[in-house]
């Protein structure tokens, strides 16, 4: 099995890479430059700590909103879900190789998810701005509660006693239709981590057993909610080559070099930084409103 995931993730990205290759090129955006370098910084920075299990979407919108980054928030969505695909299939590919769970437990509630993404994506491409901004304000507040809860050992408290690496009857279908509900909240932006981490713990599984369910869920439901936000220009190409080669530096460099880093003051930092974003995207939705109803 792993050898088949191993070339699924491998051909996933491969052509994922390609697509976003042959239509940036048709729009003619420019694959270097200035956005280039501060979008492997970006990537570093946020895949460096999504490997870590703090998850990219928190501070990528957080890096956008603080730096005006990107122009357009409709894009928000499709530039989160396209730019951090393949370095979370890198993420994916260490995790799958290295934490056993059953087959059937896996590849079920992962299809769930990238089902869900799909449907999902479909949905978030034909909203306008002032909505997105609402969701993801939600997501951002979402976020950081769970980031909370499993910062003061709450979450953590669920799976304590767990064992099982496998799900049978209803509690894997519990499993099948959460995830496919986390698939559709992932491609609005809301993270899948922490919310994945809570539902595998009250189905029992073992607490390392999240980690392959999750990273693989990002992996495989990421391309496929990125094709639709392609489709329906949807994606911000400034910088993006440059966050998927700084996401991929990142990702190695968490997974090889820092294992042992303790990284609670940070992860509280960010719980902090998501409200504050959250905030900003409110305001912004404020902002828009009092302008309609000016005019």
């Amino acid at each position: 099995m792993v050898i088949a995931i191993v070339t699924i993730l491998t051909l996933t990205s491969v052509g994922l890479f390609g697509l976003l290759v042959v239509t940036a090129h048709r729009r003619q955006v420019k694959l270097s430059g200035r956005e280039f370098g501060i979008g492997i910084g970006i990537g570093a920075v946020t895949d460096f700590l999504d490997t870590l299990g703090i998850g990219s979407f928190v501070t990528t919108t957080a890096i956008f909103q603080a730096t005006h980054y990107l122009k357009d928030e409709r894009k928000l969505p499709g530039t989160l879900n396209t730019g951090h695909a393949i370095p979370t299939a890198v993420e994916a590919l260490f995790f799958v190789t290295t934490v056993k769970v059953e087959a059937w437990t896996l590849i079920s509630l992962v299809l769930a998810a990238a089902i869900g993404a799909v449907l999902g994506s479909e949905v978030m491409v034909k909203l306008n701005q002032r909505r997105i901004q609402l969701i993801m304000a939600g997501a951002l507040v979402v976020t950081a509660i769970l980031m909370a809860a499993k910062l003061a050992g709450w979450i953590s408290l669920l799976g304590i006693a767990n064992h099982a690496t496998s799900l049978r009857g209803w509690p894997l279908a519990i499993g099948i239709v959460g995830n496919f509900i986390l698939g559709l909240l992932m491609s609005a932006g809301v993270g899948l981590y922490a919310p994945c981490m809570v539902m595998v713990y009250f189905l029992g599984l073992t607490p390392i057993a999240a980690f392959p369910i999750m990273m693989l869920s990002c992996a495989l439901l990421m391309p496929s909610s990125a094709l639709n936000f392609i489709r329906r220009d949807r994606v911000d190409y400034r910088g993006l080559f440059g966050i998927i080669l700084g996401g991929i530096i990142g990702v190695v460099l968490a997974a090889t070099v820092v294992k042992s880093l303790s990284l609670t003051a940070i992860s509280w930092l960010i719980v902090c930084v998501s409200l504050w974003t959250a905030q900003s995207l409110w305001r912004a939705v404020v902002r828009t409103r009092s302008g309609m109803s000016t005019n």
